[in-house]
């Protein structure tokens, strides 16, 4: 869905020390640069050597561990006291592994390698203690004493305005050194112990990098949105993934919202009903042929098929077509679009408190998802549902602004940053100089545009009127299977998806859940459509289907070639889509998935050889 800003990266997870840097292996480099006849005075000397940069390098990481989190200000705080002397620990382990003997050693052939991975290693931490860190740090200390909020739901922007310029500054020099870090020769590394290193390290590095690059992309696009030079009206399209669609899920409700100056106003959310009457989205021939015409489920593609199209931009002129026929929208045109589901209102949830809806039910951080997703179709009845929705929607974007500190906005850039990665969540103006932004950070949904930093693209369409996808798991393995001398690179992709209903489960549940028209897909069977896009100047070859599916066809989607199956799962089955990936001799990062959401946080891929 994003254009990748050289990595998708993991949530970040606390260090742990015994594996963070294991440098008293490097006693074994002392044994190989003696065979290389540096000599043994030398061998004794690095020895010496290798275990005070173990010391200083440790010392440096248990004291940066609690920046492992850069929502936690007490840890922040505590970076703050003790930088100085994480400065002096990784000065001197960058001094020392770039002595003399460190330098001639990286010369030596078999292990030059690892000494220059050790090396890169040390300049790295240094590079973001000296420099990424205190500059961010310094933006984050004036943050934390500025009044963002001015009452009765207004942000104060001016302090995020004035700090801007300072908190990209800050990311691009920390992104800088990520990148350095990446390009360590540590896969030509002779010792297995020094590429496991790296590959730990990297993970934490990265992690690191994402908490701090959310936050400048937040705080880039954050005054804009709230109208900090003119008013925005935005339609606020609630999904449900338990219906998937491409960009998406089915849509239930519409709300709308008005930002002006810092201010923010949530208007009613109306069920899909409401706007059913006003007619279909406007759909292009190619929109018809796949979704329309083509079933098992032929969509009439009113307001709830919105989603079928993978590019928020498409789904945005789809609800800007049926907005434009009501009667509150004639004369209330809307700027925007924002796609929200309940794993986003889930995360506002953990963010701002708990919610309590008109029939008692009390919703967390940890059980809106489910509830909404799953509970709510299998004990209230659709008009309640609707009712529901829409109250859990309005609290939650209510309160997302609202006694706004920098602990809060930073946490809810973390939120906006991880869930538009995974499409919960994604935004698009029609505003084209403010939607530059939205896209440039990765806020607006698209299909596989980069051939610098290449995705490969796999939508999924519910095709049993149902609340079946609930049930379906998707999981996907991208193993790296070489580097071509062009510059292209190659992957192998396997992409399951498995029913995990039980058929003694179907009968449990209401047709609601299981299926409304048994004529055309057997009750509890998942029926997806599925739509598999290329990287951009790339390609997608050797497609096999394990299980039931149809033969994929070769189709295009407003203008891009893709490649089509329908994947049937009754209980307990599994369908894979297996295929290989050949990106663009321009590619300058690794291969990235990007998927229709689910109802949960995990995007359930693995790489391998990355």
């Amino acid at each position: 869905m994003r254009q990748p800003q050289g990595r998708h990266l993991a949530a970040v997870r606390p260090m742990r020390r015994h594996r963070a840097w294991p440098w008293v292996l490097l006693v074994i480099f002392v044994l190989l640069v003696a065979m290389a006849g540096v000599g043994a005075y030398a061998a004794k000397t690095m020895y010496g050597q290798a275990k005070e940069v173990k010391t200083h390098e440790q010392n440096a990481v248990t004291m940066l561990s609690g920046f492992s989190s850069t929502n936690d200000l007490d840890s922040l705080d505590q970076i703050s006291q003790k930088l100085p002397q994480v400065q002096s620990e990784t000065q001197q382990a960058k001094e020392i592994a770039h002595g003399r003997l460190w330098n001639l050693a990286a010369k030596a052939p078999f292990i030059g390698n690892d000494i220059k991975t050790v090396q890169g290693m040390t300049s790295s931490v240094d590079g973001i203690t000296h420099d990424s860190v205190p500059q961010f740090l310094n933006v984050v200390n004036q943050l934390k004493s500025a009044n963002l909020s001015q009452g009765n739901g207004q942000i104060n922007l001016q302090p995020i305005l004035q700090s801007q310029q300072q908190i990209k500054i800050a990311n691009d020099s920390m992104q800088a050194q990520v990148n350095a870090f990446h390009q360590l020769p540590a896969q030509k590394a002779k010792l297995g112990v020094v590429r496991n290193a790296y590959d730990s390290s990297d993970k934490k590095l990265d992690a690191l990098a994402e908490k701090i690059d959310e936050i400048s992309k937040a705080f880039q696009i954050v005054p804009d949105f709230l109208g900090v030079n003119q008013p925005h009206h935005y339609a606020v399209m609630s999904m449900t993934t338990s219906e998937v669609r491409s960009g998406g899920g089915l849509v239930g409700s519409i709300g709308d919202l008005t930002t002006d100056n810092g201010k923010i106003t949530v208007g009613d959310f109306l069920p899909n009903l409401t706007y059913e009457r006003y007619g279909a989205v406007g759909p292009t021939a190619s929109e018809r042929a796949i979704f329309s015409d083509w079933g098992p489920e032929n969509m009439s593609l009113d307001i709830r098929d919105s989603a079928v199209v993978p590019d928020t931009a498409r789904t945005a002129q789809m609800m800007q077509v049926v907005w434009n026929q009501t009667p509150w929208g004639t004369n209330a045109p809307i700027d925007g679009v924002i796609t929200i589901d309940p794993v986003f209102l889930q995360q506002l949830i953990a963010i701002n408190g708990s919610v309590k809806l008109s029939n008692g039910q009390v919703l967390d951080g940890q059980n809106t998802a489910e509830f909404l997703l799953n509970t709510i179709y299998k004990v209230y009845s659709p008009g309640q549902q609707d009712v529901l929705f829409g109250e859990v929607a309005t609290q939650s974007m209510n309160n997302m602004f609202s006694n706004m500190n920098f602990d809060k906005i930073s946490k809810i850039a973390g939120v906006m940053g991880s869930m538009a990665r995974w499409r919960h969540f994604t935004m698009y103006s029609f505003d084209s100089q403010l939607e530059q932004k939205y896209m440039a950070n990765g806020y607006t949904g698209q299909t596989p545009n980069s051939e610098e930093n290449p995705e490969v693209g796999v939508y999924v369409n519910e095709q049993n009127v149902s609340k079946m996808s609930w049930y379906i798991k998707r999981t996907s393995k991208i193993t790296k299977t070489s580097t071509n001398p062009t510059g292209a690179r190659t992957y192998h992709v396997d992409y399951s998806m498995t029913n995990t209903l039980s058929q003694t489960e179907v009968s449990s549940l209401p047709d609601y859940i299981k299926g409304m028209y048994p004529m055309s897909v057997p009750l509890g069977y998942g029926s997806e459509k599925t739509l598999i896009y290329a990287p951009a100047g790339g390609s997608v070859t050797n497609l096999v289907i394990h299980g039931q599916a149809s033969a994929p066809k070769q189709m295009t989607l407003n203008d891009k070639p893709l490649r089509a199956s329908v994947a049937t799962l009754p209980p307990g089955a599994t369908v894979t889509f297996s295929f290989d990936v050949t990106t663009s001799a321009k590619t300058v990062s690794d291969l990235e998935l990007d998927q229709s959401p689910m109802g949960w946080e995990d995007p359930g891929v693995t790489k391998i050889n990355y």
